[in-house]
């Protein structure tokens, strides 16, 4: 029999001296010293993730694993450094050699080393969005597409499109179906174009963020040296929020753990909100059965909220049946105030109560920092900000821009500027350049003609748009694009007056912009909604002059809303859609539009999709844990539609998952100087 003889590093730095079982708690701790092999740690909300992770990491360390023999995959970059950062400050090994990143970044290092194996140098360029699109681009023009009876879909929708492909392992038939159906006439072109795509990659030596993940799962798999070389090296893989990695990912998992090296995956199936960027939650749920064998730990000792949000939390969750059984307990003591619930008459009432509190709040010694608005959609948030204006409450958005500044609010917005304003040559140019085959250049000849026609001076626009622009030379690819324009114009100003601006508006979105949203965005949901809710507050106006007065006023260009140059940066409240608000935390919740049709979504409710609406509830108590101190959970019983009148609203069917006597309910009364009225 061979004798076993060990090698030790010269000079091996001692042990750390850690007393793990006072620094983590029991759940913790279990987790943290379990020995080698599969495990799962099911961590819930606040329950120190974080913590656990790095403590594994330094135990590791502190049990003779050398940190060359250890990979840490996350899901951001400021993860992977903060993790690290922990443990060189934990334990005095070197912990130069330990692999920790994005899931890409170590995609990228393995490729770097190997991409010849693959066909390619290791010099490869990786393509920006930018490059991307001037990719595919190219490979548009290459098939010959003609495009000139409808739109084919523009580079950020077909990136979109073949990213979807790439990391959920779906055919191009099925994303097209489910995702982009009103692209489905163009499957054959859409197939043909990521065929040239990829081929101009490999002929470029290049490769997009998803080639990163692809490309390494593909040497991994037909290379087994090279997969051999970091099974060898990584014996110890941990993984970071492990409920949301896709298929893709997964398999790199799997290639990279094989049959003997141990794996921890770290994560919450309660916090898998992400499966429409390709997150497969089966991952999660079924890693006993992926890993026969594995342990699966459960830490619900909860360091955020109080009791009081927390049995709310875990009695909202409760009524989905795709989940790990866990009840998070709060370490905190009970502050003896129930969450809010807070009918309120309409979604400008609403905003009005949420603007309020913020004042009395804050009054109370709470910072502005310490607040937070969160929606299911960012369109949502257009009455809030509008009331935080109002009153000159200073607030942030890390749900995308302001709501007046989106890109598709002004491109409609350009339309009622140039019929109100003949004059507006930046309204005018991009009202052209929205049509296929007008460029820069196009445009100006365009303006010219107008000019030509003097009635850019007139008082009051004229009878009727079509019977002027349709003699202007418009280039030959947007001519039906442009006669369509020419009679939505006609809409907007019936007569010779103007029409209201929800019509208009209405007008603009059905007669051109439609078409446009759909060819040019990959959240073509989204921004529709957002056009449809400026239509509905456009619908509070008679007066088309005064609806665009607002608009321009709504446009904080100065990026304050306060107009108070002396406010601190950090010095606001923070309004957020609840995806961007994942792993953050506040003293105070706001949650608002909890309404059937918008909270859960509409779509799913129609499309009666139970998975769908089992990861709706999950986004639902994603929101409700990420208050510490204060929850308020309010919709409006009316909501104003353009078209077809005031509706009542259905209550979010969410609100009926816990008992009622979980909340305190609010009856919100307008202050008349004759004591306080109901709404």
């Amino acid at each position: 029999m061979a004798r076993q003889y060990s090698l030790h590093r010269p000079g091996a730095t001692p042990a750390s001296g850690i007393n793990y079982q006072a620094a983590l708690n029991a759940e913790q701790y279990e987790a943290v010293s379990s020995p080698p092999g599969k495990a799962l740690v099911i961590a819930g909300a606040g329950s120190g993730k974080t913590r656990t992770l790095t403590y594994r990491v330094a135990w590791l360390l502190d049990h003779g694993i050398d940190s060359r023999q250890v990979l840490l995959l996350t899901f951001t970059n400021k993860a992977a450094r903060e993790m690290t950062e922990r443990v060189r400050e934990l334990v005095p090994h070197d912990t130069s050699d330990l692999w920790a990143g994005t899931f890409h970044s170590i995609g990228n290092r393995i490729l770097r080393r190997h991409a010849e194996e693959i066909g390619f140098t290791r010099a490869f360029s990786i393509l920006d969005r930018d490059d991307q699109k001037s990719l595919l681009a190219a490979a548009v023009a290459a098939c010959e597409i003609d495009t000139k009876s409808r739109r084919f879909p523009k580079a950020d929708v077909l990136a979109s499109i073949y990213s979807l492909i790439e990391n959920t392992g779906a055919s191009l038939e099925d994303v097209i179906g489910e995702r982009y159906p009103y692209f489905y006439d163009w499957l054959d072109e859409i197939r043909k174009v990521g065929e040239i795509y990829t081929d101009k990659k490999r002929d470029t030596n290049s490769m997009d963020f998803d080639d990163l993940l692809t490309q390494t799962v593909r040497l991994l798999e037909e290379d087994a040296d090279v997969l051999a070389i970091y099974r060898k090296r990584f014996r110890h893989i941990l993984v970071d929020e492990y409920q949301d990695t896709n298929s893709v990912q997964g398999r790199m998992i799997d290639l990279l753990v094989g049959e003997s090296n141990s794996l921890m995956a770290v994560g919450d199936d309660a916090q898998s909100i992400y499966s429409w960027r390709g997150a497969d939650m089966d991952h999660i749920l079924g890693f006993p059965q992926r890993y026969p064998g594995s342990r699966v730990f459960t830490i619900e000792t909860n360091y955020r909220s109080v009791p009081e949000i927390l049995d709310l939390s875990n009695a909202a969750i409760r009524a989905n049946t795709a989940r790990y059984e866990k009840d998070l307990r709060s370490s905190r003591d009970a502050i003896g105030a129930k969450p809010a619930l807070v009918p309120l008459e309409d979604p400008n009432t609403q905003a009005a109560f949420v603007a309020q509190r913020i004042l009395e709040l804050r009054d109370e010694g709470i910072e502005l920092e310490e607040m937070a608005v969160l929606y299911r959609a960012h369109f949502q948030s257009m009455e809030v900000q509008m009331e935080l204006t109002r009153r000159g409450i200073p607030f942030g958005i890390t749900s995308g821009l302001r709501f007046f500044e989106q890109a598709h609010i002004k491109d409609i917005a350009a339309f009622l500027r140039f019929v109100t304003n003949r004059r507006d040559e930046v309204s005018f140019k991009r009202m052209a350049m929205l049509l296929p085959g007008i460029g820069g250049g196009a445009a100006e000849k365009l303006w010219q003609e107008w000019l030509r026609t003097g009635f850019a001076k007139n008082p009051e626009p004229p009878p009727k748009w079509s019977d002027i622009l349709l003699k202007f030379k418009a280039p030959k690819k947007s001519l039906k694009h442009w006669e369509q324009l020419c009679y939505t114009l006609d809409e907007l100003t019936p007569g010779g007056t103007f029409a209201r601006p929800s019509e208009m508006i209405f007008s603009v979105l059905e007669g051109v912009y439609d078409e446009f949203l759909k060819a040019n965005f990959d959240n073509y949901d989204n921004r529709r909604s957002d056009i449809e809710q400026l239509s509905q507050y456009g619908a509070t106006f008679d007066d088309i002059l005064d609806f665009l007065a607002q608009l321009s006023l709504m446009s904080a260009v100065d990026g304050d809303p306060s107009g108070d140059k002396s406010a601190r940066d950090d010095e606001k409240v923070t309004l957020s859609s609840i995806h961007q608000a994942k792993g953050l935390e506040w003293k105070v919740v706001f949650l608002i539009w909890l309404t059937d049709g918008q909270f859960p979504n509409g779509r799913i409710l129609e499309a009666d999709d139970e998975p769908a609406l089992e990861e709706e509830r999950r986004l639902f108590y994603v929101a409700l844990t990420r208050a510490k101190d204060d929850l308020y959970l309010s919709y409006p019983m009316m909501n104003p539609k353009s078209y077809t009148g005031d509706i009542i609203t259905r209550p979010s069917r969410f609100l009926d998952d816990f008992p009622g006597d979980m909340v305190e309910e609010w009856v919100v009364g307008r202050d008349t100087g004759w004591g306080d009225e109901p709404f």
